[in-house]
């Protein structure tokens, strides 16, 4: 898919975290396309070329109101040829959201489902029609994870390569796919969400490995942010040039910095940090909270 290009991504050092004998860079997947960015389009490849590849007409998928997911797969259905259904988390609002209105832009018809019967995926059953592929929430699973294993950048460089974790499929596609010596250290975005270390378990293919995922710094919970982070995002892209979100990649970054300053990192370790894209939850803030 050229529209996507995986081409585009580049990796950058950032002198500003380069501080306790620590040298750090950033994959900016972020680069890949404005929308189906970072490790939405690695997330996804893998499904829709099993729909293609089944003949489906409809894809219908899992998110929230403020979703990269439903987003970033409304666009790529639209441009690969698909319809695309998103079933939405809660009641329906009396204002939509930036994400939802994109979504439907994209021609994505969105179905909205009380938080009971989300939880448990209560769909109906006219929803699982033989025409019809559907994507778990995220694209958590097997292939959603083979896709980020795809993810290229130098593995022989790095002693430790940070993500952030919401579902946990990116975490399970970097573990699959490094270094035998190199760590993969997750950021959690939800508070207290001790399951994910199974969820990515799950989808590893060596169960040997180590699932290092750090819960510190959520910042109050999925989609929560603070003073502290959002003056972190305008000082970071101050220095930096580089763009991020409060729902994944800023909290990412913060911890990553953070963790350099209390020495969490041996002397001499070279740190990769996976910019996972996903910058339109940022619409979801009052104008002129961020300077980019």
């Amino acid at each position: 898919m050229l529209l996507f290009n995986e081409d585009f991504i580049t990796t950058d050092r950032i002198g500003l975290f380069c501080k306790n004998d620590v040298e750090v860079y950033t994959l900016r997947t972020d680069k890949i396309h404005p929308v189906v960015s970072g490790n939405k389009w690695f997330k996804l490849k893998f499904y829709l070329q099993q729909a293609k590849a089944q003949n489906a007409k409809t894809v219908v998928t899992f998110g929230g109101a403020y979703s990269n997911h439903i987003v970033a797969t409304a666009f790529a259905c639209k441009h690969q040829g698909f319809q695309s259904i998103g079933i939405i988390r809660g009641e329906m609002p009396k204002n939509y959201s930036h994400t939802l209105k994109d979504a439907m832009a994209c021609g994505m018809q969105l179905h909205f489902l009380s938080r009971q019967d989300y939880k448990g995926k209560n769909i109906s059953a006219s929803f699982h029609q033989p025409n019809y592929y559907l994507i778990p929430e995220g694209g958590y699973g097997p292939l959603g994870a083979a896709g980020m294993a795809t993810l290229q950048y130098d593995k022989n460089n790095f002693d430790a390569v940070c993500c952030s974790v919401g579902s946990g499929t990116m975490m399970a596609g970097l573990i699959n796919s490094k270094a035998s010596y190199a760590q993969i250290i997750g950021i959690s975005v939800l508070k207290n969400n001790y399951d994910l270390n199974m969820d990515v378990l799950r989808l590893m293919t060596n169960k040997n490995e180590s699932v290092n995922i750090n819960h510190d710094y959520h910042f109050g919970g999925y989609a929560k942010y603070t003073r502290a982070l959002l003056g972190f995002m305008n000082s970071f892209y101050q220095h930096t040039g580089i763009p991020t979100d409060f729902v994944y990649s800023a909290k990412l970054f913060f911890a990553v910095n953070d963790l350099i300053d209390k020495k969490y990192f041996k002397k001499g370790s070279k740190i990769l940090i996976i910019h996972c894209g996903g910058l339109q939850g940022n619409f979801s803030l009052p104008n002129g909270t961020l300077i980019f």
